[in-house]
């Protein structure tokens, strides 16, 4: 990570699947931005394809771990929260981000819990999709495509 602030939290509640997981970590190291982990995760940081789709970028990685959604906000309630969400009632880019701001991004196969979407329904955002059978984009697809907007309101700082 580049000294000084990160241009994102991004913030993944109990992941599931290590490739994707994997995938976010190299995104986020691209981008200067913190990853969080909530458990329980769905596999062991050091299973080899988690690290197989981080490449290696995990040793430049500025990862966290929680136990609990609970135990992240309480040590950053002063901080601005975005939960992407297939239920968001506004869209990605029309939120104005600012660096440092949290992105909760949910599970794969059930997104975030509705307690956690209902405590702040005005911040839940989605990235538009047309209406199919499936349930949604790929979560690290979402995240690229999520933080690429955030970061882009603020200029890209330190990428090249």
């Amino acid at each position: 990570m580049i000294l000084g602030q990160e241009n994102l939290n991004i913030v993944l509640f109990q992941p599931e699947i290590p490739q994707n997981t994997g995938n976010i970590a190299r995104t986020c190291v691209l981008t200067n931005s913190k990853l969080h982990l909530i458990k329980p995760l769905g596999f062991s940081l050091d299973e080899k394809h988690l690290r197989r789709a981080g490449l290696d970028y995990w040793k430049d990685l500025d990862l966290s771990l929680y136990d609990s959604y609970d135990e992240l906000r309480e040590k950053y309630k002063d901080s601005t929260f975005y939960f992407s969400t297939t239920h968001g009632n506004g869209f990605y880019d029309d939120v104005k981000f600012n660096q440092g701001d949290f992105i909760i991004f949910g599970r794969e196969s059930c997104g975030l819990p509705d307690e956690i979407r209902e405590s702040d329904p005005d911040r839940c955002i989605r990235v538009p999709m047309v209406k199919t059978s499936t349930r949604s984009l790929n979560l690290s697809n979402t995240v690229a495509i999520v933080a690429y907007e955030a970061i882009r309101q603020f200029g890209f700082p330190n990428m090249k």
